[in-house]
């Protein structure tokens, strides 16, 4: 019997959260630039029973990626494929957000979708920042997001040198890209029979989260996170929560669409309730 095979890109609060989560019975893929991360993922999961095995990742790299895929494929069937890799405005400058959240997302895509097993499904983490650029783009900028070449993205005149003004920007676009590319790759994942989604989280107590609520842009963030409807930070959890439901059998009619996972937030914002952050 083809073991079945649960990959997981990222091996952060996300990343932890999700394989605790659905990971549970199969053969288990944490792939992370941090080999720090990694090692300790694999002694505290593999004592906990799960059949782990790390690898490190380059998620800006097509290389890195199709190897990732080429090798979770030769370990079974791969049935469940969950995306958490990214970095933050307050993490990274700008071309190492485009490299990773924008390009390494569209490699992911296209180098699982060709390793998917039929039945299987995707989950790719976008955030709520793609859903508040969402109304301010034009429709030929959010045509080019979905439907250019992965190899030709960043050459868009969108992201030549100093068009894009900071790395909030170059996150938002980032996000966005995502939530409109797993548009089109839905229907190459249909063709082999498997589905494939974005979850669009809010602000999650991670830290990454965390890191961007020290940052200049930490006060907006919170007047949002106390004006949405919930009134908290999300969790990990609330997100391993969401993955699983899309990569389960109640979900089984749902693809190429964007969960979004916000505790309100961009209801809030929509109400009038909480007033966006600028810049």
């Amino acid at each position: 019997m083809s073991k079945h095979v649960v990959v997981i890109i990222g091996a952060g609060g996300m990343g932890e959260a999700v394989a605790r989560r659905i990971g549970a019975g199969a053969k288990l893929v944490l792939a992370d630039f941090n080999e720090e991360i990694l090692a300790r993922l694999e002694t505290t999961l593999g004592g906990d029973g799960f059949d782990v095995v790390t690898r490190k990742v380059d998620a800006s790299s097509r290389e890195s990626l199709a190897a990732l895929a080429d090798e979770a494929a030769s370990l079974g069937s791969v049935d469940t494929v969950i995306h958490t890799a990214g970095l933050s405005p307050a993490q990274a400058p700008i071309k190492a957000i485009l490299a990773v959240d924008l390009l390494g997302f569209a490699y992911s895509l296209e180098e699982f979708g060709r390793v998917i097993a039929p039945g299987g499904a995707g989950v790719y983490i976008a955030s709520m920042a793609g859903t508040m650029a969402a109304g301010s783009l034009p429709t030929e900028v959010e045509a080019a997001l979905t439907l250019t070449p992965s190899d030709e993205l960043l050459s868009l005149p969108m992201f030549a040198e100093g068009a894009v003004p900071n790395a909030g920007a170059a996150y938002s676009l980032s996000k966005r890209a995502n939530q409109l590319r797993v548009h089109a790759a839905s229907l190459a994942w249909g063709a082999r029979g498997a589905r494939v989604n974005t979850i669009s989280p809010g602000v999650i107590s991670t830290p990454m989260g965390q890191q961007e609520l020290a940052s200049e842009s930490g006060a907006g963030m919170r007047a949002m996170v106390e004006g949405s409807g919930t009134g908290r930070l999300g969790t990990p959890s609330d997100i391993a929560a969401a993955a699983a439901f899309l990569v389960g059998p109640d979900a089984t009619f749902i693809t190429g669409t964007d969960l979004l996972v916000d505790g309100g937030t961009i209801a809030a914002i929509r109400a009038g309730a909480v007033e966006l952050p600028r810049g």
